[in-house]
């Protein structure tokens, strides 16, 4: 069974132009979202500490970089929720409920760990691309330009991401 969202309940009701119902279900999307990003930030922190190999400095590095915009992206993701009047899921329990993105258990050999970066960045654009369109479909432009933006992130993600496969599979671009 779904839980319902909760909203805050003020002195002052919350008249931005967004009907409860809509800010409610633009939250709905927003909750997932914030899930499939804290989950995914836990995975890309995880890889960074325990990654392995002949490009052990360049992952290092670069799931450091990923996993710090991430923290960044919950916090932007949550407040949203509370500009809106409701309350962000803050807990393991909750966020396991809400997300799409698969909880990594063992340590992964380190290509293994870009492709689980991959899917990852994949399934969170595909969260903030049905999201945006209930915040479209309710005029709500800062979300959806916040869910515009988090699609930016995951998609180039994913596709840096993925150009390191590239030379592993032997299917890099040859130059004329």
């Amino acid at each position: 069974m779904a839980k319902k969202m909760e909203m805050e309940v003020t002195g002052m009701p919350i008249n931005i132009g967004i009907e409860e119902k809509d800010r409610t279900e633009i939250a709905e999307g927003l909750s997932k979202l914030l899930a499939d990003t804290f989950t995914l930030y836990l995975k890309t922190h995880n890889f960074h500490w325990n990654v392995t190999g002949p490009m052990f400095r360049t992952l290092h590095v670069m799931f450091e970089e990923q996993y710090n915009e991430l923290w960044t992206a919950v916090d932007l993701l949550a407040e949203r929720m509370r500009a809106l009047g409701v309350f962000a899921p803050a807990t393991y329990k909750e966020f396991t409920r809400l997300t799409s993105i698969k909880e990594e258990t063992g340590i992964p050999a380190a290509f293994d760990m870009v492709r689980k970066l991959v899917e990852g960045h994949e399934t969170a654009a595909r969260t903030a691309r049905t999201a945006f369109t209930v915040a479209e479909e309710a005029s709500d432009a800062p979300t959806a330009d916040l869910l515009t933006e988090r699609m930016q992130v995951h998609e180039k993600t994913a596709w840096m991401l993925r150009s390191l496969l590239a030379e592993e599979s032997g299917a890099a671009a040859q130059t004329a």
